[in-house]
């Protein structure tokens, strides 16, 4: 690595000096907000203890709004309290659930007296912490006082609204988020009772997933996530089993209803998807996070298969755009030059003129930049490292930044993805593609490499034209008409292959639709093109939905059944055709037809700014992505390596990778106000993170090397067969049983 590459990257936050410089001489009110996460704490961050207490997967933790208590939820049904001053067990509590537990919260305003959980059983339960006071076990069983057992399916996430002290909501798989308010009862029936008539259904959505934007809103929707904006409390945010995070506002919503009677989903507010998402239709795709923002401005948004990114809730600027489903098309596929009428040339060739001083310096650092970034394309070698100097200075809005200089970094970084190839990276380039064109129509570059991202996708006639425009533009006796001969090349070549596939796959026509073997549910092969990406357009993923329905004894003293999940895998098999009206249920009515289409109007999403990589979501449901302290500048994420990764928010820059599990890490949370940060997982214990002038300033852990580390990670999430269930779960289905702790993995 040369000099350039080894460079310290500034970050924005500056110095921790300067922060005390600025407090000295300006008074700075909020220095201690922006000293909770500096740069160079985060970057120093260590194992400083290891909470034992469960004997379980450690599903859940949460802070009280001081930061002197945490609450952990685990597969054991247990909830153990932990002092954050001494870090040692304060009350280990048996709650009653009769499965695991998923998500577990203090609620607010009550002296940390009252903790609410929520678990596999799909029962809300509360317990008042005043009944401990005087009391000397630390191990004890504890009646709930208000046990809310409306729900069908299992409770995955409870949110809470700062300075109510009255309501908690919970987000559960059965597709309904739920408001429970302690004044008005403290129990409700089980679902499915016959005196079961609970007015507590905030959102219906049971009929509320998308298979892509186009799409109407009529399958399952299983929630798996939901939180609250603590600035605008009236806005929640859900997130489940299909791509989508809907943003509700509470005012405009309908009275509670009655979960008898099947709603017709209310209409949200900002809908929020990566646009090269909204058409994917693949069934296995699902968000397993969501959050706001501690200024409550964006919302991250994690998912299984995926990456992590960030939106901002009311977008501004042209790096989180809004978009319809007639719009995604046109993004990623944008005409090539000599195909664009000619007052679109005119609008586009648009140039700004940079009358703003520039800092000398900080244009000799971005040439700097330029130089790890073309280094690394040339040599094929750290592209991460050469994607992130581009980012450095793409993200950056300062003056001396010129659209010259802008355009050469998109398209630098554009073939830099291109090469690297990891999940959705030619979605990357096409999007810095047209960013480039903006600037420059007549690009050759931004053509160029518009032609490869289109070769990767498997779209050989764009592929060309694109190729073609980047022949015409390309200067005379340019060295690089060479390589755009090469590329078409390539071109030909693919559709020789293509032909030669479709040929032999026309006498394999008539085995379409009959699945002949457990092997071909289990296993979807891939279905054309040479990439990942290259298999978008399959619609084969949402032929079958696999069922597993199960139930836990609550009876410990059954030692041979203890750990045993008992249960049913069930097969349901659709009509790709959307021909089906909904129609009268069992316990209620819904009265509304869904192939209304003459009604349906489509809905306006909006698109990411950010994406985090490095980190691998696939075997897990609860994983988490948080923001780091009051400020929120920092990015921190879970992975199924049992490390977990933290980004600069504002740049994308992977800046930490930690040791944090044996097998999974899920759930991180910052403290409240310190620099200190606390994760589990599939371990019994709980791990606590704080700076430690010893750490190295990249990695902690055994694992040295951290490019292989993501490198397997993104191998695991391109995988070439899609594996619907793991082979371990089969063979326990096979002999009827499975442990519990499978609870843990991905439903």
């Amino acid at each position: 690595m040369d000099t350039a590459e080894k460079m310290r990257w500034p970050f924005s936050d500056g110095s921790v000096t300067d922060l005390l410089d600025a407090r000295s001489l300006h008074g700075s009110p909020d220095i201690k907000k922006k000293a909770q996460f500096h740069s160079s704490l985060v970057q120093k961050l260590a194992l400083e203890k290891e909470m034992e207490g469960h004997v379980g997967c450690v599903n859940a933790i949460a802070w009280n709004s001081s930061g002197s208590l945490l609450v952990s939820g685990s597969d054991d049904t247990r909830i153990n309290l932990w002092n954050y001053n001494n870090r040692e067990l304060v009350h280990d509590i048996d709650t009653g659930h009769s499965a695991n537990i998923f998500c577990t919260k203090f609620v607010p305003e009550t002296c940390d007296e009252v903790v609410v959980s929520g678990a596999g059983d799909a029962e809300v339960r509360v317990f008042n912490m005043s009944r401990l006071s005087g009391r000397r076990p630390r191990e004890i069983s504890m009646e709930p006082t208000m046990v809310y057992q409306c729900h069908s399916k299992r409770v995955k996430k409870l949110a809470v609204e700062l300075g109510n002290p009255n309501v908690v909501w919970s987000a559960s798989e059965d597709g309904t988020l739920r408001q429970h308010d302690f004044r008005e009862c403290s129990s409700c029936p089980r679902a499915g009772s016959a005196n079961q008539e609970c007015h507590n259904v905030l959102l219906d959505l049971r009929c509320g997933a998308k298979k892509s934007l186009a799409d109407l809103p009529k399958h399952p929707l299983a929630l798996k996530s939901c939180d609250i904006s603590s600035v605008c409390p009236h806005q929640i945010i859900v997130g489940g089993s299909d791509a989508f995070a809907r943003l509700y506002d509470r005012r405009m919503l309908p009275p509670l209803s009655s979960c008898q009677t099947k709603t017709k989903p209310p209409p949200c507010v900002k809908m929020f998807c990566p646009l090269h998402l909204a058409n994917s239709k693949k069934t296995y795709l699902h968000l397993t996070h969501v959050a706001f923002s501690p200024n409550g401005k964006e919302v991250l948004l994690s998912y299984s298969g995926e990456h992590v990114y960030l939106f901002d809730v009311d977008p501004d600027n042209l790096s989180s755009v809004r978009y319809t489903a007639d719009y995604v098309r046109e993004q990623l596929f944008v005409p090539p030059f000599h195909k664009v009428p000619a007052k679109e040339h005119a609008k586009e060739k648009k140039t700004s003129v940079n009358t703003a001083p520039r800092n000398l310096s900080r244009v000799d650092m971005c040439k700097k930049f330029m130089q790890v970034a073309t280094r690394s394309l040339e040599i094929g070698k750290n592209l991460m490292h050469g994607i992130e100097a581009c980012s450095e200075v793409l993200e950056s809005t300062e003056p001396d930044i010129d659209d010259d200089m802008r355009h050469g970094f998109l398209c630098t970084r554009a073939a830099l993805y291109l090469k690297r190839k990891w999940k959705n990276d030619v979605y990357m380039a096409i999007r810095d593609c047209n960013r480039a064109r903006k600037i420059d129509a007549t690009s050759y570059q931004a053509h160029l490499h518009m032609a490869e991202a289109l070769l990767q996708l498997g779209r050989l006639k764009e592929a060309s034209e694109y190729a073609e425009a980047a022949n015409r533009l390309l200067p005379p006796h340019c060295q690089l008409s060479q390589q755009v001969d090469d590329f078409k090349q390539r071109v030909a070549s693919a559709e020789l292959e293509k032909n030669r596939m479709d040929q032999n796959g026309n006498s394999k026509a008539d085995t379409h639709g009959k699945l002949r073997s457990l092997s071909e549910i289990l296993f979807r092969p891939d279905v054309g093109g040479s990439s990942e990406e290259g298999r978008e357009d399959s619609d084969y993923d949402d032929e079958m939905e696999l069922d597993y329905e199960t139930s836990v004894s609550g009876d410990e003293s059954r030692e041979n059944d203890q750990d045993i999940l008992r249960g049913r895998l069930s097969y349901r098999f659709h009509q790709r055709e959307d021909q089906t009206n909904e129609h009268t249920g069992e316990n209620g009515s819904i009265e509304f037809a869904q192939n209304d289409d003459f009604a349906f109007q489509s809905d306006v999403a909006i698109d990411m700014k950010q994406r985090y990589v490095a980190h691998c979501n696939v075997g897990t449901d609860i994983k988490q992505a948080s923001f780091l302290g009051e400020q929120g500048e920092f990015i921190a994420s879970g992975s199924d390596d049992g490390r977990w990764f933290i980004w600069e928010k504002r740049t994308g820059r992977l800046i930490k990778m930690l040791a944090g599990d044996g097998a999974v890490v899920n759930c991180i949370q910052s403290h409240p106000f310190d620099c200190a940060v606390a994760t589990s997982g599939i371990d019994n214990t709980i791990k606590l993170w704080t700076p430690d002038a010893n750490a190295t300033s990249m990695v902690a852990g055994p694992e040295l090397d951290v490019l292989s580390a993501i490198e397997n990670n993104q191998r695991t999430l391109c995988r070439k067969r899609q594996i619907v269930l793991p082979f371990e779960f089969l063979e326990r289905v096979r002999m009827r049983e499975f442990s519990e702790s499978f609870e843990c993995n991905q439903s």
